[in-house]
């Protein structure tokens, strides 16, 4: 089968920055090519119209129009006109697009199926984050869900949330998003080292702000823990401020200050070695899907104490493989770090129990699988 993934993103240096919504359609982009797939991946907003191969993978970047008022309406009819001569060319069979911002709102080819994947769209983020949202969004977001050929959602409570927030009755199949199990592979080198991870955007909607009142309370108990965290800093949406690290350093305490090491954005191949040596991750989130974040730190047996909001439980078991605690609660989600700082058996137990449903529920393998499976549903 011949598929195509339609985004703004994309982990390769020919094609700029890339997040979440990158990292998942490369990896789900794998796992397809592994089942015999050929996989075309269109990135817009590019600087220029090009071609190349990223191992195996067909990448086409797509570069935007520019037309003042009309950009967003021209740009999608180029995309239209691109994705209806590949399928005419018989060079795809379907087209695979994310909710963000509702890219395929005024995309409709002659006959090529468009399949739309909840990874969190602006209007659900603002939802959880509570802060406004634009009204063009909501509106390309919502269009893009109504005329879709087929819709799938990396967790169920992103399919309940959409559709409470849309005020749509759509059904959503659901298919976590996935990782490669076998770049991401369990140790046990750091129990004991008392070093907690946060890897991610340091922003207020992944509970930046509550972390530095977190870790103040574990110092009290354990003047030995180290915190690391890793992740590009990004401006504060409520408050303005453009650093959101600059907001987080007067909320911890003098003691706490000093433990603690910000080492800003790092490569993706890096993040591995930085999971290594922790000992804990944390990952006090108001606003996720399904973080690919979470289940790579878990496939690689650490243990994790998340926040205990909507989609968490769809990931961590909670007291198996993981905590779940509210980031407003400060004292008691220290307290869950610490408990797992003190205990050795309990780390060993969490990390194995968590890599086991990694590779149960999330891996490569699993995911393509069932994704593949969807596909074919759509264009029998």
């Amino acid at each position: 089968m011949k598929i195509a993934f339609l985004t703004p993103e994309y982990p390769h240096h020919s094609t700029g920055n890339s997040g979440g919504i990158g990292t998942s359609i490369k990896n789900l982009a794998v796992g397809l090519l592994a089942e015999g797939c050929c996989v075309r991946v269109l990135v817009y907003g590019q600087n220029a119209d090009t071609v190349f191969d990223d191992n195996g993978i067909c990448v086409q970047q797509i570069k935007n129009i520019k037309f003042k008022g009309l950009s967003w309406y021209l740009t999608r009819k180029k995309i239209e006109r691109i994705i209806n001569q590949l399928y005419a060319n018989q060079e795809i069979d379907l087209v695979e697009a994310p909710d963000w911002t509702g890219i395929t709102s005024f995309i409709n080819p002659k006959k090529c199926p468009i399949v739309i994947r909840l990874n969190g769209s602006d209007t659900y983020f603002c939802r959880l984050d509570n802060r406004p949202v634009k009204w063009v969004n909501t509106f390309h977001e919502k269009r893009a869900l109504q005329n879709a050929s087929g819709l799938l959602s990396v967790s169920q409570f992103t399919a309940d949330l959409t559709n409470a927030i849309f005020g749509l009755k759509k059904e959503f199949t659901i298919i976590p998003n996935c990782i490669d199990t076998s770049l991401f592979n369990g140790n046990d080198n750091s129990i004991g080292n008392n070093t907690i991870l946060y890897f991610g955007t340091l922003i207020r909607k992944k509970g930046a702000l509550e972390l530095p009142l977190i870790f103040n309370e574990v110092i009290k108990n354990n003047p030995e823990v180290k915190l690391v965290l890793v992740g590009k800093n990004a401006s504060d949406s409520i408050s303005g401020n453009t650093s959101t690290w600059a907001m987080m350093q007067p909320l911890f305490s003098d003691e706490a200050i000093q433990k603690v090491s910000y080492l800003g954005s790092v490569p993706y191949t890096e993040i591995k070695m930085q999971i290594a040596q922790a000992t804990v991750c944390v990952f006090p989130s108001f606003a996720e899907a399904l973080p690919v974040s979470w289940i790579e730190a878990m496939a690689m047996q650490k243990p994790v104490v998340a926040s205990n909001i909507g989609w968490a439980s769809e990931v961590i078991d909670d007291g198996v493989n993981g905590f779940l605690v509210n980031p407003k609660q400060h004292k008691e989600y220290a307290q869950r770090i610490l408990d797992l700082l003190e205990n050795p058996k309990m780390q060993k137990d969490f990390g194995e129990k968590g890599r086991e449903k990694i590779i149960e529920k999330f891996s490569v393998t699993v995911v393509a699988k069932h994704s593949l499976a969807y596909y074919k549903s759509l264009t029998r």
